[in-house]
């Protein structure tokens, strides 16, 4: 029998897509939001697509706001487009 693949929606597309395949904006017990390319940080998770594209759709439609419950300031979603943009590990 093969391995279920999890899935998760992007905030910003709104498509289906392999959990690998996306990225996780994590909102941590103390209320920090950061990128988390492993998947593995505590907190509360949303998926993204790696594109800055879906970034800003999902910025456009307040979709993170509303997974998270709470307002985002425009300096985290400029830390989010950078730390997309740099290579990670």
């Amino acid at each position: 029998m093969p391995k279920k693949i999890p899935m998760r929606q992007c905030l910003g597309c709104r498509e289906m897509k392999a959990k690998r395949e996306l990225i996780r904006v994590v909102r941590s017990p103390e209320g920090e939001i950061s990128l988390d390319f492993r998947g593995k940080k505590p907190g509360r998770g949303a998926y993204v697509c790696p594109s800055p594209a879906c970034l800003a759709k999902a910025r456009k439609s307040k979709a993170l706001e509303r997974a998270f419950s709470t307002p985002i300031p425009p300096e985290v979603y400029e830390a989010l487009e950078a730390q997309m943009e740099a290579p990670h590990v």
